[in-house]
C-alpha cells in the first residue's frame, strides 16, 4: 500500500500527523532564540594587555614584540594583527572558518605562557574571542539624582554592586563598564629632595614593595593545636605609607614622607564618556552566542529595577536603559510577518482568480500554514535561531510550498472531470505526478542544501534561508501526496460551470482559452517560438540591470542611532578632548533641552538620547531621534558638526 492510498484510507492518521507536526512547531517557535541577525562566527581571538602609563612605542617594543615572537607559531593561525596605544596593545588572530575556538584559545595561551617577562607594572594578558563591543544588545547610563554626585568617581561602586547582578542574568556573558575613574594611591615625590639626600626611585620604589607584602613564617605546634605564623604588613593608610623607611643615614631613618606627598586619589583619565552633556558612567551588556535576545533583556530590565530600588536609589543614582536590541528587533520580525500574512493571503487570491472553487482554495490553503509551521521545527532540531533572515527564508517559501500541492490537486481534479469517484481521482491523480513533484522538490532542495556545510561568513547568513526553504519545501511534498489527497477525496467538488469531460466553462474557461490560444500561436513556427524566448530573456535581463538596488552586506534598518566618528589629530591628550566634546555638546544641546512640544521642527524632532566617549586617538557620539521615522535627518546634521572640529 503506498502512502497515498493509506493517507486516503486513515485519514484519522493524517489529522493526527498534521496536528503534531504543528503542535511541535508552535512548541518550537517558543524555545528557538529570537536574534535580529544570525551568528556569523568569526574565529577570531584578541589579546589584551595593559601597561598603565607607557607610550605606545614602550608598549609595541616591551610586550607586542616579545608576544608576536611567539604567537606567529599558533597552529592555524591566518593573520595576525597588532595595536600599540597609550597604556595597552592589542593583538588578534585569525583562524580558519570552522576552527574550534576553545582549542584555539588554549594554544593562545600556551605560547603566552612561554613569553619569558613582562614590564614590571604591566598586567598578565587578557585572551578572549570576543571584543568588548561584540554582540552588545544593550546600553545603560548610571545618572545622578543629586548635583553632589561624582559619576566617575562611583565605579567601584557599580563595578562591586551592580556590575555582578547583571552579570548574573541568564544569557548575558558579560558586563562592560566605561567612563568612571578607579581610586590610586598616589606617592609625588620631590626631585630636589631626592637628589639632596641621594635617594633614587628604585630605592623608593624597592621599599615601598618590601613593606607592603604580607610573610609567611612557617608553623609550630603549641600543645594540641598548630598554628599558622605570618608578618602582616600590608597599607592599610596613607599614613602608614609615609611611615615606610627608604633607608638610614647616620643612624637617622628617612621616611617616605619626607621626601614625597601620599594621597588617596582617583587615577588620571584614559577615556572620556559624557551623556546629555554632563560626566557619566556607562556599561553594555553581551549576549551569550545561542541566547534568547529577547529574554535575556527582559531580564537585564528586570534586575535593573532591583538594582535601582535596592541599592543605587538610595545613594543618590539610577540606571537607565538608553540602547536594547529588542525595539529594533521586534519591529523588523513584525514586519517580516506581516509580509509571511500578506503573501499567504496573495497566494489564496490568486488560487481562487484561477481556480473559483472553495474546495480547491482550501485544500491548498491548508499547505501553506502546515508547511510554515512545520519549518520552525526543523530550524529548532538544526540548532538555528529565528531572525530577519530565517522568516524572510519561510516567506520566500510561501509562495512555492503550493506549487506542489496545486500539481497534485489540478491532476486529482483533471480525473475527477473523467467521472472517477472522488477516492478513485485522489488516489490516481497523486500517483501519477508524485514522481514529477519528487523531482520538483530535489531540484529546489540541491540549490540551497550545499549552504548548509560552507563555512564562509556569508555562507552561514545563508545557511537560515537555506534551513527554512529546504524544509518547507520537502514538508510541502509530503503534504502534496498525503493531506491533499485525503482532503481531496473528501471535499474536493467540480465547479458549477463544468461542462463535462473536456474540462470546458462557460464562465471560467475564458481565459484559459485565451492563454491556450496565445501558446498555439506562438508555438506555431520556430521563428515565433525563438524570438518569443529570447525577447523574455531581453526584458528579463534590461529590467533586472535596470532595478539592480545598490549591493551591501547586510540592509541597514532605521535602528533610530545615529553615529558619528571623529579621528582628532595624534597626541591630543583627554583635556583637549573634552574641550571637543563640550564645543559639539554646544550645538546638540538645544535639541534635547527643548521640550518635545516645541521641537517639532528641529531635526529629528529633537533628541531623546545623546552621548560622546572618546578615547586616545578617536571618539565617536551617538544620538536617537524624538521621532524615528525622522531619524536620517540627523546625518547631515552630525557631518556638519563634525567637520567644524578644530583640527579633526
Amino acid at each position: 500500500m503506498s502512502l497515498t492510498t493509506a493517507s486516503i484510507r486513515f485519514p484519522v492518521t493524517v489529522v493526527v500527523g498534521v496536528l503534531l507536526a504543528v503542535i511541535g512547531g508552535m512548541l518550537a517557535l517558543t524555545r528557538v532564540p529570537i536574534q535580529l541577525t544570525p551568528e556569523v562566527q568569526r574565529p577570531v581571538i584578541n589579546i589584551r594587555t595593559v601597561w598603565p602609563g607607557a607610550s605606545p612605542e614602550e608598549v609595541e617594543k616591551e610586550i607586542i614584540q616579545k608576544q608576536e615572537k611567539y604567537l606567529k607559531s599558533v597552529e592555524g593561525a591566518l593573520e595576525m594583527t597588532s595595536s600599540s596605544f597609550d597604556g595597552y596593545g592589542q593583538i588578534t588572530l585569525e583562524f580558519d572558518m570552522g576552527t574550534d575556538l576553545t582549542a584555539a584559545t588554549v594554544r593562545v595561551s600556551n605560547k603566552l605562557n612561554e613569553v619569558p617577562s613582562y614590564p614590571e607594572n604591566a598586567d598578565q594578558p587578557i585572551v578572549s574571542s570576543s571584543g568588548p563591543f561584540d554582540r552588545s544588545i544593550a546600553w545603560f547610563v548610571v545618572k545622578p539624582l543629586r548635583d553632589d554626585i561624582y559619576l566617575p568617581h562611583m565605579q567601584y561602586m557599580i563595578e562591586d554592586l551592580v556590575q555582578p547582578r547583571m552579570e548574573r542574568v541568564d544569557g548575558v556573558s558579560g558586563i562592560n563598564v566605561f567612563g568612571g575613574l578607579e581610586q590610586e594611591l598616589h606617592v609625588t615625590f620631590d626631585p630636589g629632595l631626592l637628589a639632596s639626600m641621594q635617594i633614587t626611585i628604585p630605592q623608593i620604589r624597592a621599599a615601598l614593595r618590601n613593606e607592603n607584602a604580607d610573610i609567611s613564617g612557617g608553623d609550630f605546634g603549641e600543645g594540641k593545636r598548630r598554628y599558622v605564623v605570618r608578618t602582616i604588613s600590608r597599607y592599610e593608610s596613607p599614613r602608614d605609607v609615609e611611615e615606610t623607611i627608604i633607608t638610614v643615614r647616620g643612624g637617622v631613618p628617612i621616611y617616605v614622607g619626607d621626601v614625597a606627598d601620599v594621597e588617596v586619589t582617583y587615577q588620571k583619565p584614559r577615556a572620556l564618556v559624557r551623556h546629555m552633556g554632563k560626566p557619566a558612567i556607562v556599561f553594555n551588556a553581551q549576549s551569550q552566542p545561542g541566547a534568547n535576545v529577547l529574554t535575556v533583556l527582559e531580564g537585564l530590565t528586570e534586575q535593573m529595577a532591583i538594582v535601582n530600588r535596592d541599592i543605587l536609589e538610595p545613594r543618590g543614582m539610577r540606571v537607565e536603559i538608553v540602547y536594547q536590541e529588542s525595539v529594533y528587533i521586534n519591529s523588523s520580525i513584525d514586519r517580516v510577518f506581516k509580509n509571511m500574512y500578506l503573501g499567504a493571503l496573495l497566494a489564496v487570491l490568486t488560487l481562487f482568480l484561477f481556480l473559483r472553487s472553495p474546495s480547491s482554495i482550501l485544500i491548498i490553503g491548508v499547505s501553506i500554514p502546515i508547511s510554515a509551521i512545520t519549518t520552525f521545527l526543523t530550524m529548532f532540531l538544526f540548532g538555528r535561531t529565528i531572525n530577519v533572515i530565517s522568516l524572510a527564508g519561510i516567506a520566500f517559501a510561501i509562495g512555492m510550498v503550493v506549487d506542489n500541492s496545486i500539481v497534485v490537486l489540478e491532476n486529482i481534479y483533471r480525473h475527477q472531470q473523467l467521472g472517477k469517484k472522488r477516492w478513485q481521482a485522489a488516489a490516481d491523480g497523486a500517483r501519477e505526478v508524485w514522481g514529477a513533484v519528487l523531482a520538483s522538490t530535489l531540484t529546489t532542495v540541491a540549490v540551497f542544501f550545499p549552504l548548509m556545510f560552507i563555512q564562509e561568513s556569508a555562507a552561514q547568513l545563508f545557511r537560515d534561508i537555506a534551513i527554512a526553504i529546504s524544509s518547507a519545501i520537502v514538508v510541502s511534498l509530503i503534504v502534496a501526496v498525503t493531506v491533499i489527497p485525503s482532503m481531496s477525496a473528501r471535499v474536493l467538488k467540480l465547479s458549477r460551470g463544468h461542462a463535462g469531460q473536456d474540462g470546458r466553462s462557460t464562465r471560467l474557461g475564458r481565459f484559459a482559452d485565451l492563454v491556450s490560444r496565445t501558446v498555439d500561436f506562438i508555438n506555431a513556427r520556430n521563428l515565433r517560438r525563438i524570438g518569443f524566448v529570447v525577447g523574455v530573456v531581453a526584458i528579463t535581463l534590461g529590467l533586472s540591470f535596470a532595478l539592480l538596488p545598490p549591493s551591501e552586506y547586510l540592509p541597514n534598518g532605521n535602528q533610530n542611532f545615529v553615529f558619528g566618528f571623529l579621528l582628532p589629530p595624534p597626541g591630543y591628550n583627554i583635556d583637549e578632548m573634552l574641550d571637543v566634546a563640550k564645543s559639539v555638546e554646544a550645538q546638540f544641546a538645544p535639541m534635547w533641552e527643548t521640550p518635545a512640544s516645541e521641537a517639532v521642527d528641529m531635526p529629528g524632532g529633537g533628541l531623546d538620547n545623546y552621548f560622546f566617549v572618546a578615547f586616545p586617538g578617536q571618539a565617536f557620539m551617538g544620538m536617537r531621534s524624538r521621532d524615528p521615522a525622522r531619524a536620517a535627518q540627523l546625518v547631515p546634521l552630525a557631518n556638519r558638526t563634525l567637520f567644524t572640529v578644530p583640527g579633526a
